[in-house]
């Protein structure tokens, strides 16, 4: 093997590179190989730095020409970094990076300065550095397929776009070791879990930091363990990366790198830390502006976050031995001043109930979240915490299985394991129910599709010049094909959902404001309730009415009731005989479906309107009320309803109540993610789901029952649809609708368990946003995939509802 080129030879290559393309030499490139001479001069790690803010179109070609020479030369790594705008054509940067091949060491990349093809291409192609940093604030879903197979280290911290991963990302990061997403927008634990299992390496994690503060201001801690009052806290850009030192990155280029030093891992930001202030949480309680529920501001003491941890109990780090010595303290006392610590620039994922346990029982191969080392104690604790809040599959199965292995069993009718030796367990319950294989089959199922297949509604035959607004829908109870929905316009619209062409229109005719009651009749399946927010009630049967939009005239298949003003609820008992309506009154008005008149007005059964009324499903006389007064109210027309059967109580206003299908329980939804079940005999509280609030008195909570009554799904003024048992109230999954076409200012304004179909649902995903109309989405846990097809955002906006169901 030849000598190696030294840097002043590839200097004077460099300039009469310049000369033969007739270009001056660009200063930047000079100034950084002398820096380089100076380094190998002073034996250290001899790196070349190229600030590509300096350089302009007209400097590739002779670079190009010097990075030709650098795999022989005496330059060991090459750092490329993007700290501002510039000039510099993307597919030239791109191109720089290329050459530089199996040299390049760090990129730092702002998004400022190239457009989306310029990501697309380092996401898909890939890069061979070994450390990345990305600010990056034009993608919302991360999808890194290409080849990154020599990154140890990846930073997106500040990407305040990004929302989720793709299902594909981090399939070809088989080194990655560290992984940092602070202040970003990431939320779902299940999706990003499904993501990060992918890195067999990654043994640190960040989605916030750990700021260390004292009561007479804020410092940091150093790596020496020791109070840093004079760190520089004025650049964001300088906040170093986990396990970093800001001026010496031979330790983050190191391969040997170990996470085992608590303290200098959790003391990370040493040397260029900022005094940051998080951004609080904006909300404005008008209809027309946007809510942002995500980047509230949340200050979490260690004690409150770590209950094993508090003022009297020191750090602990577990050695080789399994033992715990003492590493520091996490409050302390210098001088009389109390130091805590605070996090800072946290993503939403942070503020999930149970987040830290949810990651480390999830991620066993963690060695530091958050900056914080995880002990053994950490992972014991994570993982009783986890079995208690969380359900790993459905109806308690333990382990995931084929779905071949199912169906085999289901051949030789053997539904239990044959145990192979003594530490393998069955992966199922022992005992066999009716149920049994199908329970078995959707467990193994929704284990293998963490990104449910979502797809909303695209309509056939539509023959209107604009879009459906739909503000309220239902399953129809007895045919699996059939689906109606009601619009802002007054349109009710009565399709086939399964091959997604109408079935029935009917336009308003000026007769309706929004739709924001439906209810089928069970005997007379060709009958449907519609009520409008302007208090028009009709009865429609849908045989009679023609398919196309510009159909009917008069009161063709039509029957009109007395009006209730303002109304936001119907619904029909389990006879067909009788149907309730409610609104923002404090009465409910009783209708009788045969002669179409209206029986009687219960006045006062709550002390404020009442946003949602229903009928039991079998009992045709018991009923119940939900009212922002917070209560929820049992009634018995037998008992002429005066007095309630029961009532019972919510800490904030009730959106909406319903019955379980066989009548058991009762579910009641109130502001701000407080979901209760009661049981419908006597009010008896029976479990509060775990879903964490958002502060905000405008977030309104549905859930409905799914799966019979096996499962409860919750959705409110967020992109999240949250289930959970609803036998012990552990959460199964979040699902987020995230994408192109569902954007960040979505939230469930109505949701249904599909009454057929297993783990099946349809989401009315409505925006705050001018100009996306709302959609109907349907969502199947059991198969895997994004959005079936795209839809166009050019219609006009949903306006913010709060009523209804």
């Amino acid at each position: 093997m030849g000598m190696a080129i030294d840097i002043q030879t590839l200097e004077d290559r460099y300039l009469d590179s310049c000369r033969r393309h007739g270009v001056l030499p660009n200063s930047s490139i000079l100034s950084s190989l002398f820096k380089s001479e100076v380094k190998k001069s002073n034996h250290e790690l001899c790196s070349l730095e190229i600030l590509i803010d300096d350089l302009k179109d007209v400097d590739i070609a002779p670079l190009l020409d010097l990075c030709m020479n650098l795999d022989t030369s005496e330059i060991e790594v090459v750092d490329v970094r993007n700290e501002s705008s510039c000039v510099l054509n993307g597919e030239y940067a791109l191109s720089l990076m290329r050459a530089i091949n199996q040299k390049l060491r760090v990129v730092h990349l702002q998004d400022l300065s190239f457009g989306k093809d310029f990501l697309r291409d380092i996401s898909q192609r890939g890069l061979a550095c070994q450390v990345l940093t990305l600010r990056c604030s034009r993608f919302r879903k991360l999808n890194l397929t290409g080849e990154f197979m020599h990154m140890h280290t990846l930073n997106l911290d500040f990407s305040s776009s990004l929302t989720c991963f793709q299902e594909g990302c981090f399939n070809c990061m088989p080194n990655l070791m560290r992984l940092s997403m602070c202040d970003t927008r990431i939320t779902n634990l299940w999706t990003t879990v499904a993501a990060l299992s992918k890195l067999p390496s990654l043994i640190e994690l960040r989605f916030q930091y750990w700021q260390y503060c004292n009561d007479a201001g804020t410092s940091f801690i150093s790596s020496s363990g020791k109070s840093d009052g004079t760190a520089d806290f004025s650049l964001l850009d300088r906040v170093p990366f986990i396990g970093e030192s800001y001026t010496d990155t031979t330790e983050l280029t190191d391969p040997n790198f170990s996470a085992e030093d608590p303290l200098r891992n959790f003391y990370s930001f040493d040397e260029e830390v900022i005094n940051h202030d998080v951004q609080s949480m904006v909300e404005d309680s008008s209809d027309d502006s946007e809510v942002d529920f995500t980047s509230r501001q949340h200050r979490y003491w260690l004690s409150d976050v770590f209950p094993g941890w508090n003022s009297e109990v020191p750090l602990q780090n577990e050695n080789e031995d399994g033992e715990e010595s003492l590493q520091g303290a996490f409050t302390e006392r210098i001088a009389d001043v109390s130091m805590k610590y605070m996090s800072r620039h946290a993503s939403p994922i942070c503020y999930e109930k149970h987040y830290r346990e949810f990651m480390i029982a999830s991620l066993p191969n963690l060695k530091n979240l958050d900056n914080m080392p995880i002990r053994k104690i950490d992972k014991e604790r994570a993982t009783g915490i986890f079995s208690q809040y969380f359900e790993y599959l459905p109806y308690k199965w333990k382990h995931k299985e084929s779905v071949v292995s199912i169906l085999q069993k289901r051949e030789i009718k053997s539904g239990h394991h044959k145990v192979q030796s003594s530490k393998l367990r069955p992966s199922y319950p022992s005992g066999k129910s009716q149920y049994f294989y199908t329970r078995s089959l959707s467990a193994a199922k929704l284990g293998s599709s963490t990104w449910p297949f979502l797809h909303p509604l695209s309509l056939l035959g539509c023959e209107l010049d604009k879009g459906f607004h739909p503000r309220q829908f239902e399953y129809h109870p007895s045919d699996s094909s059939l689906m109606v929905f009601g619009t802002l316009d007054g349109e009710v619209v009565v399709i086939n959902h399964e091959n997604e062409h109408i079935v029935s229109y009917i336009p308003s005719l000026g007769a309706m404001n929004s739709v924001l009651g439906l209810c089928w009749l069970k005997k007379y399946p060709s009958k449907l309730i519609a009520g409008s927010d302007n208090g028009s009630l009709k009865l429609y049967d849908i045989h009679q009415i023609p398919r196309k939009v510009t159909g009917i005239r008069g009161n063709c298949g039509c029957v009109t009731f007395d009006e209730f003003d303002q109304l936001t609820s119907v619904h029909v008992n389990s006879a067909d005989e009788l149907f309730l309506a409610s609104g923002y009154s404090r009465n409910v008005a009783l209708y009788d479906i045969n002669s179409g008149k209206r029986l009687q007005v219960f006045t006062d059964m709550h002390r404020g309107h009442i946003n949602v009324v229903k009928f039991a499903n079998h009992s045709p006389s018991i009923f119940a009320t939900s009212s922002f007064d917070h209560d929820v109210k049992m009634w018995d027309l037998r008992q002429k309803p005066i007095h309630p059967c029961f009532t019972v109580s919510s800490s904030r206003g009730n959106v909406m109540v319903c019955f379980s299908p066989d009548d058991q329980y009762i579910l009641a939804s109130a502001v701000d993610n407080e979901v209760r079940q009661f049981l419908a005999v006597d009010g008896r509280l029976h479990l509060v789901f775990d879903i964490a609030p958002t502060e905000s008195s405008q977030n309104y909570t549905r859930s409905y029952y799914m799966n019979g009554r096996d499962y409860i799904i919750s959705g409110s003024c967020d992109e999240h649809v949250r289930i959970c048992c609803a036998q012990t109230g552990r959460r199964l999954r979040d699902i987020s609708l995230e994408g192109r076409n569902l954007g960040s200012s979505v939230f469930v304004q109505s949701l249904r368990g599909d009454p057929f179909r297993d783990f099946n649902m349809s989401v009315l995903a409505a925006y705050m946003r001018p100009g996306i109309k709302s959609k109907i989405v349907k969502i199947n846990l059991l198969a895997s995939g994004g959005h079936a097809k795209d839809d166009s955002d050019d219609l006009r906006p949903c306006p913010f509802h709060s009523m209804g169901a």
